[in-house]
This record gives C-alpha cells, sequence and structure tokens, in this order.
C-alpha cells in the first residue's frame, strides 16, 4: 500500500492495489475507487487535514515537499 499526501489540495490517497479504476463512490469527504470487479484500488480523503487532524499534522514536520509518500 503506498500513501500520498498532497499539500496543496489536502488530498490523502491510499493505493491499495495498483489497476485501472473503473468507478468511484463518494461518502462525503472519502471517495473510493474502484476496480471492475467492485474491489477497491484506492481510497482519497479530501479535507485530510480536518478528518485526520494529527497523522496529518505529523506527516507536515517533514521536509516541505509538494506530495510527501508513505510506503
Amino acid at each position: 500500500m503506498k500513501v500520498r499526501y498532497d499539500r496543496e489540495g489536502d488530498t490523502l490517497a491510499m493505493l491499495l492495489e495498483d489497476k485501472q479504476i473503473h468507478h468511484a463512490e463518494e461518502y462525503g469527504q472519502i471517495i473510493v475507487n474502484y476496480d471492475e470487479n467492485g474491489k477497491a484500488v484506492e481510497i482519497e480523503i479530501l479535507n485530510a487535514s480536518k478528518l485526520l487532524g494529527e497523522f496529518v499534522t505529523e506527516i507536515l514536520k517533514s521536509p516541505k515537499r509538494e506530495i510527501v509518500e508513505i510506503e
């Protein structure tokens, strides 16, 4: 799993599997992307700093970069 935080867009994306996205469903501030078989392949969290607070705050302490990846 790869986790990416986009500072500018305040979006946290968790890539569960590296597969083609077939469709997505929104659940408030969370978007789940599914493959053609209906299996979740990516989860995106909008306004991540508000929803996840401390977790994102720790990421922001890392050296200034536009995109932070955690593997």
